[in-house]
């Protein structure tokens, strides 16, 4: 009799076992769904919150808190462009300055375009107000750029090679769309400090010949202006005054300038509209002085064909 009841005694308790795994599979599946739900709140949450600052203003700055919260931790979504300065009067960086220019360029142009969306922020910290995330990071120079991924740790690559390539918005536009597959078209505001300064020599110049207008004589006597030439000038190529070769050494000067500040337009990382304004300016010497020096030139080689601008 007791061999006979052992298995029924055994049997009996097969089905309470199977329960209470059925009931810890449930709980385990509430578990996962309770923290899939708080994951998606936190996230929305998060991205909630970055438009809001986005909305405000185009770059979001960060302190040591935020950082560590929006950009570090998990979870995300979406990329974040982080840039690392020092632009307190105090730590003198003008490359800071001028980075952070063209850093607003490149965030508002992404921020007012039609493909603008939840999955890029831009964003700043700086040394003064997140020394914590310097010393994380073990960061000890600045200005630097780096991008953070939606999932992972930021690779090499995330990080702008700016020592090679330069911090102009355009640039770091390549580099973004490299790395987020996100397109940036750089709109830059317009500029014109050239023009107003254009019109005001134009006006200075006007208004001095309009209080002369009686007498704008010398402007049309060239006698006047052939007798100067000649003071200084020698008529033959045979012959040279002293003044003479102080003159083309000027204008040789003047030519070296320009030329100077063509390549310091070209190459330079500042501002756009300042390097235009050089630019303008070194072609403006390049071509007047080139052309007073051909005009000199040929007044000496009579029978030379070729003038510019001055004959």
């Amino acid at each position: 009799m007791a061999s006979s009841s052992s298995p029924s005694s055994f049997s009996s308790h097969l089905p309470s076992r199977g329960c209470l795994l059925f009931l810890l599979f449930l709980l385990l599946c509430v578990q996962l769904g309770e923290s899939q739900k708080k994951k998606e709140n936190l996230l929305a949450e998060k991205v909630e919150q970055l438009m809001e600052w986005s909305s405000r203003r185009s770059v979001v700055r960060m302190n040591g808190d935020k950082f560590r919260r929006f950009v570090k931790a998990p979870p995300r979504n979406y990329s974040v462009i982080v840039m690392f300065t020092a632009l307190q009067p105090q730590r003198q960086c003008s490359v800071c300055r001028q980075a952070n220019e063209e850093y607003q360029v490149l965030a508002n142009s992404w921020r007012y375009s039609s493909a603008f969306s939840n999955k890029l922020f831009f964003t700043i910290v700086d040394y003064d107000e997140g020394a914590d995330v310097f010393q994380q990071l073990n960061m000890n120079s600045a200005p630097t750029f780096m991008h953070f991924p939606p999932k992972g740790k930021p690779k090499r690559a995330d990080t702008f090679d700016l020592q090679r390539i330069g911090f102009a918005a355009e640039q770091l536009a390549k580099w973004i769309a490299d790395r987020t597959d996100v397109h940036i078209r750089v709109f830059r505001p317009p500029n014109y400090s050239g023009t107003i300064a254009l019109a005001l020599l134009v006006s200075l110049v006007g208004g001095l010949l309009y209080l002369r207008r009686n007498n704008l004589e010398f402007i049309y006597n060239k006698t006047g202006w052939a007798m100067a030439a000649l003071s200084y000038i020698h008529g033959s190529s045979q012959a040279q005054f002293v003044a003479e070769s102080h003159i083309i050494l000027l204008l040789n000067a003047a030519i070296t300038m320009g030329m100077v500040l063509l390549n310091e337009a070209a190459t330079s990382k500042g501002d756009v509209g300042k390097r235009r304004i050089i630019c303008l300016v070194g072609l403006g010497l390049v071509v007047f002085f080139f052309s007073f020096l051909l005009s000199i030139f040929r007044s000496k080689y009579h029978g030379y064909p070729y003038s510019f601008l001055i004959k």
